[in-house]
Formats: structure tokens, C-alpha cells, sequence
């Protein structure tokens, strides 16, 4: 059996996967390491495949940046399947705004601290909450490496793949308003899905990587 290593989003640990069931499955949760200032992407997958020790013929399922990430990592390795879930794959499936942070990359200027703390403001974009939902991505968020929060913006937005690895399975949602399913090509459709909708659409998300993991 395949060991499934699981890398969450920005702001986020591998609680974000709380509802998803792989109880069939060796599972490894991925924690964010600190990165060097210097690091991209790439880099840090790298780094993530010797900590984790992540090898050939493993499963990777990221969400959000964790999805970017999984990329790199199958770009280095060659993985048995690399699952997205609310993410991009390509930087030709990335949202227009990149483009304007990157003219104008106000994140900088924003004291590292004052991102864990910025819930409020992320929560109309991720879409609805529960309370119980609500709570977790707030201490998720709350619990955050500010270091980490503002390298991974950089990072995200110098980020420049054009390449799709192997064997790769996508799963978005048509009313994520951080990755706009319309810019997005070759991924299973969740009708209703957000950015969270690992959260509230957990049931039909179990159901399509339950039929991919059984390919």
C-alpha cells in the first residue's frame, strides 16, 4: 500500500483534512517547515521530500498551496498519484490578481504578525463556515509562522510551472473565488464548492478520491 502524505494550504495545518477519510491508508500529515528566505517553491518541495522522506510511488494530495507544492514534488519525483483539491496546477490556471501583486506586492508591507490575524477579512473569500469550521481556521490561521505566511506569498506569486506531471488528478470547485474554477482546465467539477469546500464538502470529496486511489 502506498503511504498518502497530505500537505495543507496558506495559513493552515493538516487539521484542514480533518473530514477527509483515509482511514484504509497509511496517511502522513505534512507540518510546514520554516523556509529560507531564498527558497521557492521547488525548493521547498525538495526540502519537504528529505524531512518527510517522501519517495517514488507515494500519493501526495495538497490543498491550496499545498496543490502547488505537490506539483513540484511530483516534478522531482515520480509520484504514484498527486491529488489537488482547491488549487492550481500550472501557472496558466493562476487567478489575474497574481499579476497585480506581483506589480504591486502590497503584502510586503504588511508586518509579518499582522497575517495571522487576518481572518476576518479571508473568511468572505474562502466561503460559508459552520462555527465549529469558523473556529479551526481562525486557531489554524492564529497558529501560523508569520515568517512563513510572507515567504509563501512570494513564493506563490514568483511561482512559474507550465509543466503537468504524470498521473495527476485535480478537484475544484465552482464557486472558489481565490481559484476560479473557469481558469482551470482537465479538473472534476464540485458543484457549490468554495475554497473550503474540503470543510463542507468533505462527503462528495471522500467519494471522488476514494474511485481515483482505487485507479
Amino acid at each position: 500500500m502506498s503511504k498518502i502524505f497530505l500537505i495543507p494550504g496558506l495559513g493552515a495545518d493538516t487539521r484542514v483534512y480533518n473530514n477527509i477519510d483515509l482511514n484504509d491508508h497509511e496517511v502522513i500529515c505534512v507540518d510546514w517547515i520554516e523556509p529560507h528566505l531564498t527558497d521557492t517553491l521547488t525548493t521547498y518541495a525538495q526540502k519537504l521530500i528529505y524531512q518527510y522522506n517522501i519517495t517514488p510511488k507515494s500519493v501526495v494530495i495538497g490543498n491550496s498551496l499545498g496543490g502547488m507544492i505537490a506539483v513540484e514534488i511530483a516534478k522531482i519525483i515520480p509520484l504514484e498519484k498527486t491529488i489537488l483539491i482547491s488549487s492550481i496546477k500550472t501557472t496558466e490556471e493562476e487567478p489575474r490578481y497574481f499579476s497585480f501583486y506581483r506589480s504591486i506586492p502590497i503584502y510586503k508591507l504588511i508586518p509579518g504578525k499582522a497575517f495571522t490575524s487576518m481572518g476576518f477579512m479571508l473568511k468572505p473569500l474562502l466561503g460559508k463556515m459552520n462555527e465549529a469550521d469558523a473556529w479551526l481556521f481562525t486557531d489554524m490561521l492564529k497558529n501560523s509562522s508569520p515568517a512563513f505566511l510572507k515567504w509563501a506569498m512570494r513564493a506563490a506569486l514568483a511561482w512559474d510551472n507550465k509543466i503537468i506531471p504524470a498521473n495527476l488528478y485535480h478537484i475544484t470547485g465552482d464557486s472558489d473565488r481565490i481559484f476560479p474554477y473557469k481558469r482551470i482546465k482537465g479538473a472534476t467539477i464540485v458543484k457549490g464548492g468554495t475554497h473550503i469546500m474540503i470543510f463542507d464538502k468533505a462527503k462528495e470529496i471522500n467519494k471522488l478520491l476514494k474511485k481515483i486511489l482505487k485507479k
